[in-house]
């Protein structure tokens, strides 16, 4: 029974899954703006937030949990040296979504998930 999970399955096994969330996280990070479903957006937008907040401490143990759940050297570094930054005095809310109308193949609704 799946009573009070609200967890997105995204038609995933859980290994796939969180592996396209890390990369698409990874990807907001360094390009600041990603056109995907929304879905997927809504998943992935509370796992930016974290990385982001984990960023701006500023700190080698914030460094090593973002190595951990980021595989891309360069979104690390410009999370902890630019977007660290960027919000150090912001308290949360550092992703805005954009509606962007339906896919033309299949009629999945499509969003812009960007940093703020």
């Amino acid at each position: 029974m799946r009573h009070r999970n609200k967890n997105k399955i995204l038609d995933r096994k859980k290994g796939p899954r969180e592996l396209m969330l890390r990369n698409l996280a990874a990807s907001i990070l360094l390009y600041e703006k990603v056109k995907t479903t929304k879905a997927k957006a809504q998943a992935v937008r509370p796992l930016v937030e974290r990385l982001i907040t984990t960023a701006k401490g500023g700190t080698l143990t914030s460094r090593r949990g973002l190595i951990k759940v980021l595989m891309q050297k360069k979104a690390v570094l410009k999370a902890m040296e630019v977007l660290g930054e960027r919000y150090k005095t912001r308290r949360g809310g550092y992703t805005r979504t954009t509606k962007l109308g339906a896919r033309a193949g299949d009629g999945a609704e499509m969003v812009q998930i960007e940093l703020v």
